[in-house]
């Protein structure tokens, strides 16, 4: 039986959930590794070693390690080529490029005023961190002209990268789930109508919803 791959990190963690998520469709054994943030432990020089931004997730598969979320993700979909959701990662050069380029626009444009908008109304609170309100208007703003264009394109295929599930959807289901579930920002998603049909059919699969339920146990 193959050693399960580790993962370091919470479940709460957006990024620590893509990886999760990821394994999951593709059938690959996991450990998760807490990592005590509070107690400094993401900070050791073992750590450092793994991850050395001193963030999590990090990811062991045997000798290797790795530790940027999507990186990671890629790096299982080509290794597991052939477990699980085999499509998840494209099967051809166009078929990547297509997940690539939306995966991109998760990281760059969706990513950074959804994080925002999550830690301002979903982790502020519970740090007891005062909210930026002006931080959370501007972010709002932009989150929504970003998916104005989701709004197109989803209107012209079922998914972001054609017409089957992949990892460029797959890739936004953690920081849209604590803004659908989490905040009152939900209506970002549900008011648009090809955006909202799309979340709802991503957010119900199978993996997502074992790595909900990790979340909630965490």
């Amino acid at each position: 039986m193959a050693t399960p791959v580790k993962v370091y990190g919470p479940p709460l963690s957006t990024a620590v959930s893509r990886v999760l998520a990821t394994l999951l469709e593709k059938d690959v054994p996991f450990q998760i590794i807490p990592v005590d943030m509070s107690k400094g432990e993401h900070k050791t020089p073992d750590y450092l070693k793994i991850q050395p931004f001193g963030q999590v997730p990090a990811f062991q598969d045997e000798s290797i390690s790795l530790f940027e979320s999507r990186s990671i993700c890629r790096y299982v979909c080509e290794k597991y080529a052939d477990k699980g959701n085999k499509g998840l990662y494209g099967t051809n050069p166009l078929e990547k490029a297509s997940i690539d380029q939306w995966v991109e626009a998760e990281g760059q444009s969706f990513g950074p005023p959804s994080g925002a908008l999550v830690f301002q109304l979903a982790f502020a609170p519970r740090m007891n961190i005062p909210q930026d309100q002006g931080a959370i208007k501007q972010n709002e703003e932009k989150l929504g002209k970003v998916l104005d264009i989701y709004e197109r394109r989803l209107g012209e295929s079922r998914f972001l990268a054609g017409d089957e599930f992949t990892f460029a959807d797959l890739s936004h289901l953690p920081n849209g789930d604590y803004l659908v579930n989490a905040t009152d920002k939900g209506h970002l998603f549900t008011s648009r109508e090809n955006v909202g049909r799309w979340w709802n059919e991503i957010s119900a699969r199978e993996s997502w919803k074992k790595v909900v339920e990790m979340r909630k146990s965490s």
